[in-house]
């Protein structure tokens, strides 16, 4: 399995699925299922049982995972979609946008 270039943080944009076009900063990667929740994207209601920390229960809104091919990271100089290099500057390996070149 690849290393994922994308991290916790990032903001991207949904480029397939029901979702495509919007976009949200990235909450939780799970790198072994190459899936990401993204902030505000793919939100599933979830029935809940009362309990302590809601002891009311009922149904609850929250982000579901996706997977990543389905989404892209956001140049951040143009704001349009960008794929993820690396260049070694020194002795420190960063990402950058291929569109522009600069440090993500």
């Amino acid at each position: 399995m690849g290393k994922l270039k994308i991290k916790s943080g990032d903001t991207v944009r949904v480029i397939a699925g029901d979702h495509k076009g919007s976009e949200g900063a990235i909450l939780q990667v799970f790198a072994d299922k190459n899936k990401a929740i993204v902030e505000g994207i793919n939100m599933v209601k979830k029935h809940t049982k009362p309990s302590a920390q809601n002891p009311q229960g009922g149904i609850v809104e929250k982000e579901a995972p996706m997977h990543i091919s389905n989404l892209s990271l956001i140049d951040p100089k143009s704001g349009e979609t960008t794929r993820v290099g690396y260049r070694i500057d020194g002795d420190k390996k960063e990402r950058i946008a291929k569109k522009s070149d600069q440090v993500v």
